[in-house]
Formats: structure tokens, C-alpha cells, sequence
């Protein structure tokens, strides 16, 4: 039976949808200026995301592919690690398809619609960035599955594809989803009294994860090239652990 009262709420619900991404589209591009790497505003503009609407993910998944090779895959929820580095090592790159509540405006403590699209897919355009992904996916893969390696690696991504920073003409830029995505870890990174330190690998790899508030510090690179370079002593160590 048709039922009216059902198709208005789903009415409402998209419409609520589309206003919670046009404000956070127009807050993040405003706060991003300036503040992100010219790959993040460039993969932007080459996605054509708009704040009118927000995007079709097909469509947004065919021209990431003809660009580095990747594939968008929509899911329902936000996967363990384990699955989503399965879908890395693939070049698939999950992409939930709920955006946060108007209550959860400024932070939200998972990934959401916002963050998978806005902050996440303009940077998978980056050639560099995506070779990072999956080298970290395969050596994920390639670790047993109780190996505290697989810890390390899960660092290793939050501290750089999340919530990293690279130097870029003298000044900081950001990179990370988890930055390019919130207002409020924007804030609370470029705060005076936040940590900002140089990037090690050895201490990525042993710092602490937690999702469910601001980081204690983010981790800058010196250089974009430094990212790419990682991984092969990412392998060393790997090696060593293994023998």
C-alpha cells in the first residue's frame, strides 16, 4: 500500500541529507584555504564536487579510475581495518554511504559520507598518495593475522592518510581526510599549543591510534616525496621482523 507519510519522511531525510553537505562543503573549502596541498583543491576541482549536491559515487568512481586505477566502493558502515586494507590492496576504496547528523556537524567520531567523498577521493587522485595505499595494503596483507605489525600499519595510515601534514613552501599543509573533512580537528591541529612533529617512522608506527576525539598530535612531513619513500623502509623493517 502507498504509503505517503513514508515517502515525506524519506523526502525529508534527503533533503536534511543535501543541507548538512552544501554547510559543510562551504565551511571546509573556506577553512581549507590555503591550509590543504594544491593536490587536495586540484583532485577537487578534476572531480567536479560541487556544494549544490552531493556527487554520484559511480560517476565519481569512473573518473578516480581513469586517473590512478582506483574504484569507489559503496558500503553501509565504516569496516575493520582487516576489510578495508582487503579493499586497499585491491584498489578499492570504501566509501560509506551516510553523512553525519547536523549534530555531529563539526567532528564525527566515523567515517562518514562527507569525510569518504570530500576529504578522502580528491586526494586518491594524487598518484603518489595512491601508490602509498596500496604498498601499505599489500604489507598488511602480507602479515599474519594476530602479528602486532598489523597495528603499526594501521598507524602508519591514521597518522598519514588521515590526519597527516606535509610541508609545502615553508608552511604546513594538510592532507590527511580526517583534517580535510572536519572543522574541528582543522582547529585543534593548527592551535599554537598543539604538537607538530617532524615524521619518523619508527614513531608513526608505535604511537597510539584513537578515533573517537582530537589527536594529541599530527605528524608533518618534510616533503611529499617522503611519503612514497616510507614504504621501502617500511619493507626493511618488515624484513627484519620477519627474520
Amino acid at each position: 500500500m502507498f504509503n505517503k507519510a513514508n515517502l515525506s519522511n524519506t523526502a525529508n531525510a534527503a533533503n536534511q541529507d543535501q543541507l548538512v553537505w552544501k554547510m559543510l562543503f562551504d565551511r571546509q573549502t573556506a577553512l581549507l584555504h590555503r591550509r590543504a596541498v594544491p593536490a587536495f583543491s586540484q583532485g577537487l576541482a578534476r572531480l567536479g564536487l560541487r556544494r549544490e549536491a552531493i556527487p554520484d559515487i559511480g560517476q565519481l568512481s569512473a573518473t578516480v579510475r581513469e586517473h590512478t586505477g582506483w574504484q569507489l566502493a559503496p558500503v553501509g558502515r565504516p569496516f575493520e581495518p582487516a576489510a578495508f586494507f582487503e579493499l586497499l590492496a585491491e584498489r578499492k576504496f570504501p566509501i560509506v554511504t551516510r553523512i553525519r547528523p547536523m549534530h555531529r556537524f563539526d567532528f564525527s567520531p566515523e567515517p562518514d559520507l562527507f569525510h569518504d567523498l570530500f576529504g578522502h577521493v580528491p586526494m586518491l587522485l594524487d598518484e603518489g598518495l595512491a601508490d602509498f595505499l596500496h604498498a601499505l595494503a599489500l604489507a598488511y596483507r602480507a602479515q599474519p593475522a594476530n602479528s602486532p605489525a598489523r597495528e603499526q600499519l594501521w598507524a602508519l595510515y591514521f597518522f598519514t592518510a588521515e590526519f597527516g601534514l606535509v610541508q609545502h613552501e615553508g608552511q604546513p599543509r594538510l592532507y590527511g581526510a580526517g583534517l580535510l573533512s572536519s572543522a574541528g580537528e582543522i582547529h585543534h591541529c593548527v592551535n599554537e599549543y598543539t604538537p607538530r612533529p617532524a615524521f619518523d617512522l619508527a614513531t608513526v608506527l608505535h604511537t597510539p591510534v584513537t578515533g573517537t576525539r582530537y589527536q594529541n598530535q599530527y605528524f608533518m612531513l618534510p616533503a611529499w616525496e617522503q611519503l612514497t619513500d616510507c614504504v621501502e623502509e617500511l619493507a626493511g623493517m618488515l624484513a627484519v621482523v620477519r627474520a
